[in-house]
């Protein structure tokens, strides 16, 4: 497999060089890898930190900034970052108001931000912490215990990080986040596998005419395989199976999120099929976001994320926000 790489070996390093160079308004420490909004901490502002493996980008890097993360921590590739790095990014942007970690549902970052939460509460930085668990496609995985997080962590990233902004307390913060979670559901499909730069060949096996329903960002397994499908056939399944779970009885934010190796152009005519199911089922949509956003390196796919949002969640969604992959409003 061609890759745009040096080494594997250093892949994440250069990766965290370069966004130091495009993105000036970041403070990015490369050999400890933590990526930090320059102005912080805030005074007086509850601070917001996530973290995850690398490979899933923008996510986590590229939503530090005003309106969202004020710090992240990148792990190597599909790897969790450890609890040294969490604490580091804590101190840095601890203003006294406390920190909120942002954990997405896999069990290497589960124990790491849980280690990281205690070590930095010893220091004297008081922690909360958010588990994301959106993904309906299953219930247990390889790398989890109960339902995986998947596309929600932006909605939660976006909405707690324009709470902050307004100067929540962090238990507002931590409440507006544990809203956001419980009104996301997702959906992933996998036309193709993706491909580690350590392994340099796709991680698991999908013949050509067939696609992976309900898989999970780091290629796991999800559902069932079923012959190729159209894109009307596929929103079909994905959107019935998150409804199906969410049940909303409101509007809903959705996005139509890429897994890396499937273009813009295939990307909206996908949405223009979620758009038909969800107005087929009579579920407005108040706010669309398309594009690649949390990724699994180059595998061909998307996934459906829907939250249903009451009005104080699209206030906040449409709240200013100003990062290296999301911003409006700045």
């Amino acid at each position: 497999m061609k890759m745009l790489i040096n080494v594997p070996e250093t892949v994440v390093a250069d990766a965290l060089r370069g966004m130091a160079a495009a993105h000036p308004e970041l403070t990015v420490d490369v050999e400890r890898r933590v990526v930090v909004r320059r102005d912080a901490p805030v005074a007086g502002k509850v601070a917001l930190v996530s973290g995850g493996g690398s490979g899933h980008e923008p996510l986590h890097a590229g939503f530090v900034g005003p309106g969202m993360l004020d710090a992240a921590c990148p792990g190597e590739v599909f790897t969790s970052p450890v609890p040294d790095q969490m604490v580091r990014a804590a101190a840095a942007v601890d203003s006294g108001a406390g920190v909120l970690f942002v954990v997405k549902n896999y069990t290497g970052d589960v124990l790491n931000f849980e280690m990281a939460a205690e070590l930095a509460e010893d220091e004297g930085v008081r922690i909360a912490r958010v588990l994301v668990d959106d993904d309906v496609a299953v219930t247990d995985s390889l790398y989890t215990a109960g339902r995986r997080g998947t596309g929600a962590t932006l909605f939660v990233e976006k909405i707690a990080g324009a709470a902050t902004e307004e100067g929540a307390p962090l238990e507002r913060v931590e409440a507006v986040a544990r809203r956001v979670n419980e009104r996301s559901r997702s959906f992933g499909v996998a036309l193709g596998a993706c491909t580690t730069p350590a392994k340099g060949s796709p991680t698991f096996d999908l013949p050509p005419g067939e696609l992976e329903l309900g898989v999970g960002i780091h290629g796991e397994p999800g559902r069932e395989r079923r012959a190729m499908m159209t894109a009307r056939e596929i929103a079909d399944v994905a959107v019935e199976a998150v409804l199906d779970d969410l049940r909303p009885t409101g509007p809903v934010l959705a996005l139509v999120n890429g897994m890396g190796g499937t273009p813009l152009l295939e990307l909206y005519g996908f949405h223009a099929e979620v758009a038909r199911v969800l107005g087929e089922r009579g579920v407005p949509v108040a706010r669309a976001l398309v594009g690649n956003y949390v990724t699994s390196l180059d595998m061909a796919g998307c996934s459906v994320t829907l939250c249903e949002a009451d009005e104080e969640l699209l206030r906040l969604w449409d709240a200013p926000v100003r990062t290296a992959a999301l911003r409006w409003g700045l």
